[in-house]
C-alpha cells in the first residue's frame, strides 16, 4: 500500500524519546483507540520495559532497527509515525527502509537530523559533554541515568511520580553514532510540532522551521505545552495526530 493511500483509518506508531518508553504515550495512545484506531507503542531496546537488555553494544542501529522490525512483524502500512525527542533521529534513519509503509511522519518536538548527525550534533557540544559527564557520574562511563521529570517540563507531582517511576538508562552510544542517510525523512509527508516551551535548543528547530519555509507538505505547529507533551497534554497531541492522518 502506497504512502499516499487515501484510507481514513491509518494505524499509527509512537516512538518515544530518550531514558523513556512505550509507556509514556499511554494517555495518547488511549485516546486514539478510543476513536477506533490502530496504534503501536515499541519500545527501544535497552530502555522501559526492555530496560533489563540495557548493555554497552546498543548503538543507534540497534535502535533503528527496533523501529522497522516493527513495521515489518506488525505488517504496517500506510501509517503516521510519530516521535518524540530523540525518537526523531532513529525514526529519520529508519525511514530509508520503512517510508512507503509511511503515510506521515510527525516530529513532536523532535531531532530533524541530516544524513551523518548524532544526537550530540543535534543537542549542541556544551549539552553532549554534560551527557558524557553524566555518564562518568552515575552511569559506569556508558551510559546516561536517567533525569528527573521535571528536565522534560512535567511538574504535576502525580504526573512526575509516574514519570520518574519509568525512565531509565540509555546507553551513551545511541547518543553519539550518527544516523545514515535521512534523505527519505526529508522528503516525505510530514508535519513539526514544537512544544513551547521547549526542552530543545534553538538551532535544532531552526532545521524543522526551515525545512517548512521550503516545503509545502510539511506543517508546522505551534503547541503550548512542555516537552514531555505526551504525558502534559495528551488531549492537545491527541488533536494534532488526527490532524496528521489527512495528508
Amino acid at each position: 500500500m502506497s504512502a499516499h493511500s487515501s484510507s481514513a483509518s491509518p494505524p499509527f506508531v509512537l516512538l518515544h524519546g530518550g531514558r523513556h518508553g512505550g509507556w509514556c504515550w499511554k494517555h495518547v495512545a488511549a485516546a486514539l483507540r478510543q476513536k477506533g484506531l490502530v496504534v503501536h507503542a515499541p519500545t527501544l531496546t535497552g530502555l522501559g520495559e526492555r530496560s533489563h537488555l540495557l548493555n554497552p553494544g546498543i548503538g543507534l542501529d540497534v535502535h533503528v532497527q527496533d523501529l522497522v522490525a516493527t513495521f515489518e512483524f506488525e505488517d504496517i502500512q500506510d501509517a503516521v509515525l510519530v516521535a518524540h525527542s530523540y525518537g526523531g533521529i532513529v525514526a529519520s534513519g529508519a525511514m530509508e527502509r520503512i517510508a512507503d509503509r509511511v503515510r506521515r511522519i510527525v516530529f513532536l518536538d523532535a531531532h530533524l537530523p541530516r544524513t551523518g548527525e548524532s544526537h550530540c550534533d543535534m543537542v549542541g557540544p556544551a549539552r553532549a559533554a554534560e551527557h558524557i559527564a553524566m555518564a562518568e557520574r552515575g552511569g559506569e562511563g556508558w551510559y546516561i541515568p536517567p533525569s528527573d521529570a521535571s528536565w522534560y517540563g512535567v511538574t504535576d507531582p502525580d504526573d512526575a511520580a509516574w514519570v520518574n517511576s519509568r525512565t531509565t538508562a540509555q546507553p551513551l552510544k545511541t547518543y553519539q553514532d550518527p544516523v545514515g542517510n535521512t534523505d527519505r525523512a526529508w522528503t516525505h509527508l510530514g508535519m513539526f510540532i514544537e512544544c513551547v516551551p521547549s526542552s530543545l535548543q534553538p538551532h535544532i528547530l531552526e532545521r524543522a522551521r526551515k525545512r517548512h519555509a521550503e516545503d509545502p507538505a510539511f506543517p508546522y505547529r505551534l503547541l503550548h505545552a512542555t516537552h514531555d507533551a505526551m504525558v502534559t497534554a495528551p488531549e492537545a497531541v491527541t488533536e494534532l495526530l488526527l490532524e496528521a492522518m489527512n495528508p
